[in-house]
């Protein structure tokens, strides 16, 4: 009986705080997306590239629900004891379980075909949009400079988009390691020839070796939410199947 007690203790504990994260997340993306010019004030204006790029408003008031949800289900399922709220809950975890398995075996063994979509679809953006589209323009520059490199793929992306066709055929100064000085500016042009010759590596393929080279990092926080979701299902199976 102390066991159960305490379960349930940890349990309305554990949800209580994940409800006040799903309440803060909705909060912050309802914000964003009725009242974005206040947000970008406070927080600057690479947030603003950032907000427009991947509607970062709409991503946290879904995830927001999600854990509002999840939170009131767990806390009131083991506050009141109620058997429906604990099998929701367990149900909802248990579908954001298999999600999860899922999207990874996808990207393990559809990788090629997640790339070429990928260089489908980015490239087409990066030749209609960067050097016109002020923000998008801003993204790919932010995160060049990051990741210290060129494109999607290397600098014949940018090969007939605005910036190109604007700047005499020359590429962003990014594509030119040796003009970089570290924010974005150099003496010289980046021309073809420079370009060609210093082989900056695509973005894509240095994100793919950044989580290659953290992929310990990156496995354990993965298996540490994973481990959360089983964890959080057993205990609300034990409370579930211990109800009278």
């Amino acid at each position: 009986m102390q066991c159960f007690s305490f379960i349930k203790t940890m349990m309305i504990l554990f949800n209580f705080l994940i409800f006040l994260c799903g309440v803060a997340l909705l909060a912050v993306g309802i914000w964003v997306s009725v009242d974005g010019p206040s947000f970008l004030k406070i927080f600057g204006p690479l947030s603003s590239s950032a907000v427009q790029f991947v509607n970062v408003g709409y991503l946290l008031i879904a995830a927001g629900a999600v854990l509002f949800a999840l939170g009131f289900l767990g806390c009131y399922g083991a506050q009141t004891e109620n058997k429906c709220a604990l099998m929701m809950f367990f149900l909802i975890l248990l579908l954001i379980f298999i999600a999860e398995v899922a999207g990874a075996v996808v990207a393990l063994v559809y990788t090629t075909m997640a790339e070429h979509f990928l260089t489908l679809l980015v490239v087409s953006s990066i030749k209609h949009d960067y050097g016109s589209q002020k923000d998008f323009t801003q993204v790919w520059n932010t995160t060049m400079d990051g990741l210290k490199c060129c494109g999607f793929n290397n600098y014949t992306d940018f090969e007939d988009s605005p910036y190109f066709m604007k700047n005499n055929g020359t590429f962003p100064l990014y594509c030119c390691s040796d003009n970089d000085n570290g924010n974005g500016t150099a003496p010289g042009p980046c021309t073809e020839e420079k370009a060609k010759e210093e082989n900056v590596q695509g973005c894509f393929s240095q994100l793919l070796h950044d989580i290659q080279t953290n992929a310990v990092t990156v496995g354990g926080v993965a298996a540490g939410i994973g481990g959360l979701e089983l964890a959080a299902m057993i205990v609300s199976m034990y409370l579930y199947c211990n109800l009278k």
